[in-house]
């Protein structure tokens, strides 16, 4: 048995993996199978497994790591920080790295959303978002605004509070009787253009539905939260910045919260180092985790402008906002976070994706040509396409295609995406293209 059959055998007696259907891991001769894959160490963009096949990491890590595996900067960061403080509770505490970081996050806003609330994952972010926005309404006498809008396809995440403003059906329909659903509107997604109409104008429809909604039930609306220009389980549907100008101002209209999840698409995944800055705006509460700690340790922020944190000052306790985790704002989580900062502006980052963001592009274009290929696109370092094709199975097949060539790419649906870390270089986006236009032709032979 090599090593990597061992730690798969192991694996499969021990760990309930998420996100799978766990019959299909061990189901190598069904068309659904999907393989374990044993990753014994990292370096770069690479992953290798225990018997030295390693695979050009096409997706992140599930969208976290943006410097690469084993990075020597974030290396010595946490190492430095272990040697001081290891974790201590927020509640009643605070700490260097965790006030460091709450200021540069809101330097980077501007000072627009000046205090920082922290907790370990993207769903816990969304959480405490929507808390927020709902106990702000009622600390300032509004108890009727009480109800969320989230877009047609949107995903903020799987815990319950998160699964109300999440629109992927298989995610949430298991869990229906324990969730508070909230309205869902039309989205910008641009593949939903009708003839004639361009990105901007299929926004504009949109918007136009959103302003009908809050018209009618404006104010009974807490908050509107959106996944600025793609949103990524849903298949990376992008749309034009266009429908974030118009939501603030029809936001602003009806005293409405924008909430911002830029979990998946801040920290320069799409050109900015936010997303909502193409549109020239600002959210009252912007969530952010993944990439935000390089890919290191769980980490999710919830920013905050200050007439909303205001609104909890009192002195009364249950006017304060009680949420909590044990491990709030950890230490090592944060230091991460600022060795991953120290890379963007030391490196100017934003500025080189935008060079490799080109490249990815100029690489993937022959594609466009190919008479099953759907809706070839691209916002910064996240680029996509969908495949016609009605083999249920499609993203099954691919998914094994690219590993045997040496690359982890995971289509969700019939959607190809790449969101490689950002430092692949050039013979690494021509490996990666590559991989995915044979792992296609392999999928649909």
């Amino acid at each position: 048995m090599s090593l990597n059959e061992a730690w798969l055998a192991r694996s499969q007696q021990a760990v309930w993996h998420p996100c799978t259907q766990m019959q299909h891991h061990a189901a190598a001769d069904h068309p659904a199978h999907l393989p374990l894959v044993p990753i014994a160490r990292g370096q770069g963009a690479w992953l290798y497994d225990f018997d030295g096949r390693r695979y050009l990491d096409g997706i992140s890590s599930w969208w976290t790591n943006l410097f690469g595996h084993a990075n020597p900067r974030i290396n010595a960061a946490l190492k430095a920080q272990l040697e001081s403080l290891e974790h201590v509770m927020l509640a009643g505490f605070t700490h260097q790295p965790v006030v460091e970081l709450s200021e540069r996050l809101s330097a980077l806003t501007g000072g627009a959303l000046g205090h920082a609330f922290y907790a370990s994952d993207g769903a816990s972010a969304t959480e405490i978002a929507l808390k927020m926005s709902f106990h702000y309404w009622r600390n300032v006498g509004r108890p009727e605004k009480d109800q969320f809008l989230c877009l047609a396809g949107s995903y903020h995440g799987e815990t319950v509070g998160a699964l109300a403003v999440t629109d992927v059906d298989l995610f949430k329909a298991a869990y229906a009787p324990l969730v508070r659903a909230a309205t869902v509107i039309p989205s910008p997604d641009f593949r939903l253009a009708e003839a004639g109409e361009s990105p901007a104008d299929v926004a504009r429809r949109a918007a136009a539905a959103l302003a009908a909604h809050l018209e009618r039930h404006g104010e009974r609306i807490a908050a509107l939260i959106v996944e600025p220009l793609v949103q990524g389980a849903s298949g990376m549907a992008m749309y034009d910045p266009e429908y974030l100008r118009l939501a603030r101002v029809l936001c602003d209209r009806h005293e409405v919260h924008l909430i911002c999840d830029e979990i998946a698409v801040g920290c320069g995944r799409t050109g900015t180092f936010f997303a909502h800055e193409q549109a020239g705006i600002r959210p009252d509460l912007m969530c952010l985790s993944k990439g935000i700690s390089g890919g290191y340790l769980p980490l999710s922020i919830v920013l905050s402008s200050d007439s909303l944190y205001q609104a909890f000052l009192d002195d009364s306790v249950a006017r304060a906002f009680l949420h909590s985790h044990s491990y709030t704002g950890n230490p090592l989580a944060c230091r991460a976070a600022l060795a991953t900062l120290d890379i963007f502006e030391q490196d100017d980052i934003v500025a080189v994706n935008r060079q490799k963001s080109a490249k990815i592009a100029a690489a993937l274009a022959p594609l466009a040509e190919h008479p099953q290929v759907r809706h070839l696109r691209q916002r910064g370092m996240i680029a996509a396409f969908d495949v016609a094709t009605d083999d249920p199975w499609f993203s099954r097949r691919f998914y094994r295609a690219a590993l045997e060539r040496e690359a982890l790419i995971r289509p969700i649906g019939n959607t190809v995406y790449l969101m490689p870390p950002y430092i692949v270089d050039d013979d690494e986006i021509a490996h990666l293209v590559n991989s995915a236009t044979s792992a296609m032709t392999s999928a649909l032979s």
